[in-house]
């Protein structure tokens, strides 16, 4: 028999699959103090909670059986992750249950944008009957920009094609046979921008989302533009939004999140007509919420029996064998990973990891996960992609996994490379742990380097000419942009190379692009890894 303790306020019908389980047994015990709970946990096998609890270290120190501790929901912060994997102790989440209730809210804002709903309400019941300020503009026959097909993108564009809408659909996994499969346009951002009547987002917030659409974006964008944010704050620029709509190119937003929760009082967005807002509601309905704790009591079960699961938000338990062999190259395959990511243009379809050397002896699906886990986070956010989920996040996406291994060590003693095949082309990465330096990048596509894979680096292609490396090196010195580290490859002389440059800060994207027009050049690309 399994105890499980349900320490926050999770409804009968959220828990029913484990009441009733013939093998479990639940107690509810809401409101505890850490000190209780200490007290307590050391009997149960599984801890649910909502956001209420704070699963600290010491907690989890006195949960001697504790097995899971599973979040109705899809944030952990109140779960001390690291002390959790520490002890072998799983933690999941909900990720899927909110996804219907966060899109009819988008939709929800969308119609209320485009007929001035709340606007007019407040007009009516001021004592106003007032019918000709508020002339809306129908959905149907417009272009609608999806930036984000995840799973709550892919709902709102099937919604957006039953209200006659045409949909365009952003994301960088996002492939042709899919869009065509979901009936939306495979488009651009800027295909977005300039074309669409109303936007939508459902990306994440990383540093390649924040501030996506802003300044330059809306100087560009269609003339009219109606713009939805119910994911999260940051990812439009909200300043650029109030100017834009100021300057008359948008028509108006609706925004249920915000760079900083709670906004100020003095707020743009809280008192401007042209803009609705709500308090974060996305995922505030009552069906979400028995949702999120359904999925949660499912997997339970599952971890619980010892069965398959899947929303681990953290890393499985490994065979301490398996794992002296591998941890060593987990943050050398997420760098390999997320740099292939970083370099490879458009929606990547096939992952390909060789393992070369004594690793082909082992187990390697513990650093596949990581591996793909740095191609996906890239695009997706680190706080959505991790070791445990990132298999069933690349299924999800279409993006197939292929892994193999070979006796013959190139060299090394061991080499790990990583091959992106997107619908535009393939990369390659290769790397190693070098005795005494460290995890290195030892291969770009055909080029052989030794490149340590930390912080801000600049991936350049250009024909093999004199002073190449000069200009370049003189117009980031005018830029303040200084060079820590450079390394060069090539085959042959006056062929093509590369160059990867250290630098001791991000680059600006126009100076990027100055750097990608100097003569003999063919791109410059930027790369973080931290």
């Amino acid at each position: 028999m399994f105890k499980v303790l349900v320490s926050d306020p999770i409804s009968d019908l959220g828990i029913s699959l484990l009441v009733e389980a013939a093998d479990i047994s639940v107690d509810k015990k809401t409101g505890l103090t850490e000190d209780e709970l200490v007290a307590i946990i050391g009997e149960y096998d599984a801890l649910l909670v909502r956001s209420q609890t704070r699963v600290t270290e010491r907690i989890m120190t006195a949960g001697k059986q504790l097995k899971v501790i599973g979040r109705a929901g899809v944030g952990v912060d109140n779960i001390d992750l690291d002390a959790a994997t520490r002890r072998g102790i799983i933690v999941i989440n909900a990720p899927d249950g909110n996804t219907i209730t966060t899109c009819e809210h988008t939709f929800a804002m969308m119609m209320a944008l485009a007929r001035h709903i709340p606007q007019a309400y407040l007009k009516t019941v001021g004592g106003v009957w007032d019918r000709k300020s508020f002339v809306g503009v129908e959905l149907r026959n417009k272009v609608l920009g999806v930036l984000g097909m995840g799973r709550i993108g892919s709902e709102v564009a099937a919604r957006a094609k039953a209200f006659g809408m045409t949909v365009y659909g952003y994301d960088p996994f996002l492939t042709e046979e899919r869009a065509e499969k979901l009936g939306v346009r495979l488009a651009t951002v800027e295909d977005v921008i300039r074309d669409a009547d109303f936007i939508t987002v459902h990306t994440p917030l990383t540093p390649e989302t924040r501030h996506m659409i802003g300044k330059e974006q809306f100087a560009k964008a269609k003339k009219g533009l109606r713009i939805v944010n119910c994911a999260r704050g940051g990812i439009i620029d909200e300043k650029a939004l109030i100017e834009a709509i100021d300057a008359g190119i948008v028509a108006g937003a609706a925004f249920d999140v915000f760079e900083e929760e709670p906004p100020a009082p003095d707020h743009p967005f809280l008192s401007h007509p042209k803009v609705i807002v709500t308090p974060h509601l996305g995922a505030s309905t009552v069906e979400a919420q028995e949702n999120v704790a359904i999925d949660v009591s499912e997997q339970l079960l599952h971890i619980l029996r010892g069965e398959p699961f899947k929303n681990a938000v953290n890393m499985p338990p490994v065979p301490g064998d398996v794992l002296a062999k591998l941890e060593p190259y987990f943050a050398l395959g997420k760098k390999l990973g997320s740099f292939a990511s970083q370099i490879a243009d458009g929606p990547v379809k096939e992952i390909s990891v060789s393992y070369a050397g004594d690793l082909a002896n082992v187990d390697t699906a513990p650093l596949t996960r990581h591996v793909v886990q740095g191609v996906l986070s890239h695009h997706l956010g680190s706080d959505v992609v991790n070791v445990v989920n990132a298999m069933h996040l690349a299924k999800t996406r279409g993006v197939n996994i292929v892994v193999s291994t070979t006796q013959a060590s190139k060299g090394f003693t061991n080499l790990v490379s990583v091959s992106l095949r997107t619908d535009k082309e393939e990369r390659i990465v290769a790397g190693a742990l070098l005795n005494g330096y460290g995890p290195r990048i030892t291969q770009i596509d055909k080029f052989p380097v030794d490149v340590e894979p930390q912080g801000h680096l600049l991936l350049i292609s250009h024909h093999d000419k004199p002073g190449i490396i000069g200009r370049v090196g003189t117009l980031l010195g005018s830029n303040d942009v200084n060079i820590a580290t450079m390394q060069v490859g090539r085959k042959v002389i006056g062929g093509a190379a590369i160059m990867v440059l250290g630098v001791d800060k991000g680059v600006p994207k126009e100076v990027l692009s100055q750097v990608a027009s100097l003569p003999d050049l063919n791109n410059a690309k930027q790369i973080q890894l931290f």
